[in-house]
């Protein structure tokens, strides 16, 4: 299946994050930072319901990624990795996702904190974060495991 899928945005993630230096590896550890969502207009009315979620999955478009890397070295590791095994932005779709969490939506806007998104990337989509499905017990974590050992999160990963 060698067709190509067209994707249309659905508006612009804005966040304090001009470039990727300093973006932290996960938004969880960026608490107090804030997002906003300018979704377009039309899309406006999917929003119905959406406040009664306290997180969400926002899928999006890595449009400063111009490199395809099947290989990579992850921030807490020398040692390579599969593409499939880390979260690069330099993956063959350059589509990226982050879990975040909803403060207020007013109109088309929605106003998010935990970000982890640089400043004026295209949104594909949103999905609500539902514990009950999103959620895995026993889950393994691959090379990660070793890193999170008692589920203390490494000095390097906590924001100065």
């Amino acid at each position: 299946m060698d067709k190509m899928i067209a994707l249309k945005p659905l508006g612009i993630i804005r966040t304090p994050y001009k470039e990727p230096k300093g973006i932290p590896i996960q938004g969880r550890f960026a608490r107090g930072i804030k997002g906003i969502i300018h979704l377009y207009p039309e899309y406006r009315v999917g929003l119905k319901d959406i406040e009664g979620f306290s997180h969400l999955i926002l899928i999006y478009y890595f449009n400063r990624s111009k490199e395809e890397k099947l290989i990579g070295k992850p921030f807490l590791e020398d040692k390579e990795h599969g593409i499939f095994a880390i979260r690069s932005p330099h993956r063959p779709n350059h589509i990226g996702f982050s879990i975040v969490k909803l403060e207020k939506v007013k109109g088309s806007t929605i106003i998010f904190s935990e970000v982890d998104i640089l400043d004026n990337t295209p949104l594909l989509d949103i999905k609500p974060y539902v514990a009950y499905f999103d959620s895995r017990k026993k889950a393994k974590n691959g090379w990660l495991d070793r890193h999170f050992k008692g589920k203390k999160v490494p000095n390097r990963l906590k924001l100065k």
